[in-house]
């Protein structure tokens, strides 16, 4: 497998999760994993060369399919699993966070995660956690117990693809520099919104943005997807993208899609897209749609224009707990006006059957 050295930041855009090893800048690679079954295709891990060795930012998901690929486009700058002193993780997402904990437990790399996720990792840690129960809880709360159900069937049937042995990171970060081995100077920066601990990190030297899930160039991140929800995640998400405008802009080197020439130019468009479907969920419910579930249903999703109908079972739940983000922030701002109390998040079986009260909203 040959490195690419893309001669520009929009260098192959057009099939991004070809696999390969793409030198987006000097002394730093993009390296494309798969993501079997999963709609955005791949996810990108970045090696930087760090000395003698290299530190990774994300490392993918821990299933068959992960390994060889990453093997062999280290292998294509001469370098090897072994080489891997440091993960700098984004998030803990499992596509993002698992492997590393895998080679973590075969190599001894170190893995670094940021602070704000020790209440999410505290719950896929749990002896009790079954997969998405915290999602399942909250649909419940958002009256969508029927989508809950088609959930609850999809995972149980998918069960073997889930990562195991979730655990806290050797380290966690927090806002501030992070000086590697090579001496490159890194930046993290706090960024909750997508989940409630993700971070960036940011090479001003090198104008370079490593921004993880926070800002991606061609789809908009997925709000309130993470067992430990924040109170506002769509507020902390602006605020987030607010944060980064006021970086200096550099080259975005997405966890998924192209590498793109400026970040700020991404975070006005993300920052138009939320503006636009807080006034549609707004308009929702001032037409008669109360629980999130409701205002879902009237909204299109992705850019094909879907209905909810034409969702399969896991998308339908992200639309869902979208909406539910954008109503908590309209709420927020005086906008709508919410009864009902959300549901407690729990690593274990939901009961299907349990009263739960149900999320409704109404113009004030």
């Amino acid at each position: 497998m040959a490195v690419t050295r893309a001669s520009s930041p929009a260098e192959g855009a057009d099939d991004w999760a070809a696999q390969g090893t793409f030198e987006v800048a000097p002394g730093v690679h993009r390296i494309p994993l798969p993501l079997p079954n999963d709609g955005l295709r791949a996810v990108n891990v970045y090696a930087i060369e760090d000395g003698n060795g290299l530190a990774l930012v994300d490392a993918g998901w821990d299933v068959p399919e992960t390994r060889p690929v990453l093997a062999a486009g280290l292998a294509a700058i001469g370098c090897s699993l072994d080489d891997i002193g440091q993960f700098l993780v984004t998030h803990a997402h499992r596509d993002h966070y698992s492997e590393a904990v895998a080679l973590r437990r075969e190599l001894g790399t170190t893995v670094r995660l940021g602070h704000g996720e020790d209440a999410t990792i505290d719950v896929l840690a749990s002896p009790e956690w079954v997969p998405l129960a915290p999602q399942l809880q909250l649909l419940r709360s958002c009256g969508a117990a029927t989508v809950a159900t088609e959930l609850q069937a999809a995972v149980r049937h998918r069960g073997a693809n889930e990562p195991l042995g979730w655990g806290p990171p050797d380290e966690w970060l927090f806002e501030g520099p992070l000086e590697l081995a090579s001496g490159r100077r890194l930046a993290v920066v706090e960024t909750p919104g997508h989940t409630r601990g993700h971070v960036v990190f940011h090479d001003s030297a090198a104008g370079l943005l490593f921004a993880g899930d926070h800002v991606l160039p061609t789809i908009t991140p997925s709000i309130g997807f993470e067992p430990a929800l924040s109170p506002n995640p769509l507020g902390a998400f602006l605020g987030s993208l607010a944060k980064v405008r006021q970086l200096p802009d550099a080259v975005l080197l997405p966890a998924h899609g192209p590498v793109a020439p400026s970040v700020h130019a991404r975070v006005d468009e993300l920052v138009d897209h939320h503006g636009r479907r807080l006034d549609e969920v707004e308009r929702g419910v001032a037409a008669g749609a109360s629980t999130p579930f409701e205002v879902a249903g009237r909204l299109r999703w992705t850019r094909r224009e879907r209905t909810m109908d034409e969702l399969d079972p896991f998308n339908k739940m992200l639309a869902v707990a979208e909406t539910w983000a954008h109503l908590v922030l309209l709420t927020a701002q005086g906008r709508l006006v919410a009864s009902g109390v959300l549901a407690p998040p729990t690593p274990g079986e939901v009961d299907e059957l349990a009263p739960v009260d149900v999320l409704q909203y109404r113009v004030p």
